[in-house]
């Protein structure tokens, strides 16, 4: 299990974004070199927990627990195949483009220690958006890649420190429970039935989507 690239991405004006200025950042590009991640703050204020990193839309995107987007090489060839072009690491916006790492299937609350210092905890999945389909150029892309339900895994920065290409990953801690990124990801959006389950992740899981999960048990019970 190790990280293939590190990647940062660079504020573009684009035309199919809502960002006030009309921008994103989500061409993500393999940095070269170490770079240091540490927690960006809240969400709302802090961006990207990586240096050199831009989140233009802080209302969507970036915070602590947002900090850092994984994607697995191995779901970025299945979406190659089902597609029929290329796809470069970086080109669904992750910061990390991992391989050998089950992230799809990692628990709500387990632990990655990459390099010699930087520990990060999963914290839900990524859900999609307009922009992430604009800018692929595929239509009908948010409800493709939703049913799909390989989301890849969004982190929060537990002890800072510099990654860079080629870092080993350890799983250094894994929950008791059995909620999943791909199960959270369901549950909240094609599946709200499964709200109720996802709750056995408590504090470690999104506090959004937490909120969400919570406010579902108290009008439909558990």
């Amino acid at each position: 299990m190790k990280v293939l690239t590190v990647n940062v991405g660079r504020a573009k004006t684009v035309e199919y974004t809502d960002t006030p200025d009309g921008t994103t950042g989500i061409d993500k590009q393999p940095a070269e070199g170490a770079v240091m991640v540490t927690d960006p703050g809240p969400k709302g204020r802090g961006g990207s927990g990586l240096a050199g990193d831009t989140i233009c839309d802080l209302r969507h995107h970036g915070g602590t627990h947002q900090a850092v987007y994984a994607f697995a090489r191995e779901d970025l060839d299945f979406w190659e195949r089902e597609l029929g072009h290329p796809i470069p690491n970086g080109a669904f916006g992750e910061n990390l483009t991992t391989i050998g790492l089950d992230v799809n299937n990692a628990k709500i609350g387990e632990r990655w220690r990459i390099g010699d210092s930087l520990v990060l905890e999963v914290t839900s999945g990524r859900i999609p958006c307009r922009t992430f389909g604009s800018w692929l150029g595929e239509k009908g892309w948010v409800r493709r890649f939703t049913r799909h339900a390989a989301p890849g895994a969004y982190l929060r920065v537990v002890e800072p420190g510099e990654i860079r290409a080629g870092d080993p990953v350890e799983i250094v801690h894994t929950p008791g429970h059995t909620v999943t990124v791909g199960l959270a990801f369901r549950a909240g959006t094609t599946e709200r039935a499964l709200l109720p389950e996802i709750l056995a992740a408590g504090d470690a899981l999104h506090p959004e989507l937490l909120a969400t999960a919570r406010t579902y048990v108290e009008k439909y019970g558990a």
